[in-house]
């Protein structure tokens, strides 16, 4: 247990040390934040590190065991109508209980966060039981992704106040509760059905679950006015002192509890009807996946507290400050590094690239992945700064994105195709939802430009350029094998001649 728990630590640092860093090094160098405001994200730091240490601690303990002895319930089951229904519930409180998806949420000004929140996890627990569907088919999983982006954008039409916020809910949606259960899921199935296309199967039900909250979001778009309301986060006043900060933390903490319990229950719930009709586990199990429950309980609390209190003020104040310089083009490149770090700090990356350098039996370095998935998130960061300052329509890059990406998959082997849109979720780390977006509002607000519009949709551009960077990987390794092969072919033909 010391050593996952230090783990989890290493990675909680990992993921908020970097950003951290970098708020520091422009406090003391562009734009001083004022002393109450930069205790509040000092704080909020030390909370986050700790919130989502005993989060993933709880994850791994007690989400990951649920949702394999759920899987493979539903699967041994053989039968079509419970595994529809399984999946769809199970996919659904899997996604309420997302505390990138809840701090996102809170971010929409037009539509209440309950509705959000309940529209896009319904949208995943159906295309959960899309991809579940797919693979029990057979279907190819390109041919699926370009019908259901080709929905996606002609609904978009008649909703496209909500096309950014739309993408953006898809990139935080995958986050680290659902990632784990899907993979897990889509894993044991392909494991369980077999035969061809098996492995191409252990990857892309996460492409075909980020569908889903676009969709959702698109869908419950039409029915609110974007521009109804004004920016949902709280503006905090001035802090003095330590004892302020510590009282608007402990109301964070009270306020999150509640919250957070009733995401938990009905996973609970669920879990113990199947505990009871299908599962049985032994009362070990039980208890270590209860404890593994009050981790995943009190680390959620403190997470979102540290985000609510800390980090998405001093993310929004820092947005608005640099946005209000007269030089704020400086914006452009500064992006490019927050990109980086925040693309290198997740560390779902790093098991990503070494799955790839394994698949492809180390012609695709994992430095080499790095740094070029670092590369393509950095660009996307830019890109959204750019379009926010200039106020560029989302389409205009979101659109071409997409359209590339699938046009690829017609030249790339099929596992670098569920490779890379799955991968599109794991860029969207922890740091996009409570410090990236609420740094891009801040700007936004700054330089007068509408926040359904300009701001959101930087989530969804940066969890773009993963599948464009995949595929071109996989297009280089389908050209270094055949390069191979024709060497091959050569050096045979020559053997034979000199036989003879």
């Amino acid at each position: 247990m010391k050593r996952v728990l230090f783990e989890k630590l290493k990675e909680s640092l990992q993921a908020v040390c970097p950003i951290s860093l970098i708020i520091l090094l422009l406090h003391f160098t562009v734009v001083p934040i004022p002393k109450g405001m930069l205790m509040l994200m000092v704080c909020g730091m030390l909370i986050l590190v700790v919130g989502l240490t005993l989060f993933s601690l709880g994850t791994e303990i007690a989400m990951l065991p649920m949702g394999g002895h759920i899987g493979s319930a539903l699967l041994k089951s053989k039968k079509l109508s419970l595994l529809v229904f399984g999946c769809f519930i199970f996919g659904f409180v899997v996604t309420i209980a997302e505390p990138d998806l809840q701090v996102m949420t809170k971010q929409v000004p037009s539509v209440p966060d309950l509705t959000l929140l309940c529209s896009v996890a319904a949208g995943v627990g159906l295309f959960l039981v899309l991809a579940m569907l797919r693979m029990l088919f057979r279907f190819r999983l390109a041919h699926t992704l370009i019908g259901m982006y080709a929905i996606t954008f002609a609904l978009a039409l008649f909703s496209a106040d909500y096309l950014a916020v739309s993408f953006d809910a898809a990139a935080v949606t995958t986050g680290p509760v659902t990632v784990p259960f899907l993979l897990a899921l889509g894993s044991g199935f392909a494991a369980v059905s077999g035969g061809r296309g098996a492995e191409e199967d252990n990857f892309g039900i996460c492409a075909v679950c980020s569908v889903g909250p676009i969709l959702a979001v698109l869908i419950t778009g039409l029915f609110f006015d974007s521009h109804s309301t004004g920016y949902a986060l709280e503006t905090l006043g001035a802090v003095e002192g330590l004892a302020e900060v510590a009282r608007l933390f402990g109301h964070g903490l009270t306020e999150s509890f509640w919250d957070v319990g009733m995401v938990v229950v009905p996973i609970v719930g669920i879990f113990g009807i199947f505990q009871v009709t299908h599962l049985r586990l032994s009362r070990t199990e039980l208890v270590r996946i209860g404890v593994g429950i009050l981790y995943l309980l009190f680390g959620l609390t403190i997470f979102l507290a540290g985000v609510d209190k800390g980090f998405m003020p001093a993310g929004k104040y820092l947005g608005e400050a640099m946005g209000a310089l007269d030089y704020n083009w400086i914006l452009i490149p500064i992006c490019l590094a927050i990109g980086a770090c925040v693309l290198v700090a997740e560390p779902a990356v790093h098991v990503l690239t070494k799955q790839v350098e394994e698949i492809t039996n180390g012609s695709i370095s994992r430095r080499t992945l790095l740094f070029s998935m670092a590369l393509g998130v950095g660009v996307a960061m830019s890109l959204a700064m750019v379009r926010i300052l200039f106020q560029v329509p989302v389409w205009w890059v979101i659109l071409p994105g997409y359209c590339l990406a699938l046009a690829m998959t017609f030249f790339v082997p099929g596992m670098f195709v569920g490779i890379g849109f799955d991968s599109g979720g794991v860029a969207a780390g922890a740091m996009s939802a409570t410090f990236v977006l609420p740094f891009t509002i801040g700007v936004c607000e700054a330089v007068g430009g509408d926040i359904m519009l300009n701001a959101f949709g930087v989530v969804g551009t940066v969890s773009m350029m993963p599948p464009i960077t995949l595929q071109i990987i996989g297009m280089l390794y389908n050209w270094r094998l055949k390069k191979a092969a024709r060497a091959m072919s050569r050096e045979a033909a020559s053997g034979g001649k000199d036989e003879a």
